[in-house]
């Protein structure tokens, strides 16, 4: 759980005299533990995360073709956000890049259980800041012919929290243009590439994966 997220979870549903436990809270509190489950690999898959710190707020998705295309997209936002709004924000945006890519069925997983669990009908909100978003997510996946939320541990949703990082971290001012992300693998030492590339002209040895 984030730092935050469990002040976030009970400012966002108060205590008063009327109160009702929400329908569906934390079901599963024997399990304390969650592992990734292998995935359909004809679905397209989105991870999403929102990054909320002192610098700025910052969302970050990545959309994932059935042939392990990546299609990362990250954005900073300028207005006040909590992290489940950030969240929902990050959710948003990788759904409307799938839209975007004419997706049919989308698998969605992301770290935070408040937001999985409400996109699964599971958990409700008396928020009046989380229920248009909610309303919004609902809207959007009518959108496709087959979609599915799944929540993840942190660990297996590292890129996307990179990059909502990035975006929160970066000190640039409007839109800034980042060329597409390659990652380079070095089976060498700098200095042993390059005497190679040198003594044997067109036999490199790096390797390297576009985002």
């Amino acid at each position: 759980m984030k730092s935050q997220a469990l002040a976030d979870h009970l400012a966002e549903n108060p205590i008063d005299d009327e109160y009702q436990p929400l329908r569906t809270y934390f079901l599963d509190e024997e399990v304390n533990s969650v592992e990734a489950i292998s995935e359909d690999t004809h679905a397209w898959k989105m991870f999403f995360d929102g990054a909320v710190n002192a610098k700025s707020v910052g969302i970050g998705a990545i959309l994932i073709s059935p042939t392990s295309q990546h299609y990362p997209s990250t954005a900073r936002l300028r207005f006040f956000c909590t992290n489940n709004t950030a969240e929902y924000e990050a959710c948003i945006m990788g759904i409307n890049m799938a839209i975007d890519q004419n997706v049919e069925e989308l698998l969605i997983m992301g770290d935070s259980v408040l937001i999985i669990r409400q996109a699964q009908g599971e958990w409700e909100t008396r928020n009046v800041k989380l229920i248009p978003y909610k309303k919004h997510v609902e809207n959007l996946s009518k959108r496709f012919k087959s979609i599915e939320f799944r929540y993840i541990p942190r660990c297996h949703n590292e890129l996307a929290d990179a990059l909502a990082t990035l975006a929160s971290m970066l000190p640039y001012p409007g839109n800034a243009h980042i060329d597409p992300l390659e990652i380079q693998i070095w089976e060498r030492h700098v200095i042993v590439v390059q005497l190679k590339q040198h003594q044997i002209p067109n036999h490199g040895t790096m390797t390297s994966k576009s985002f």
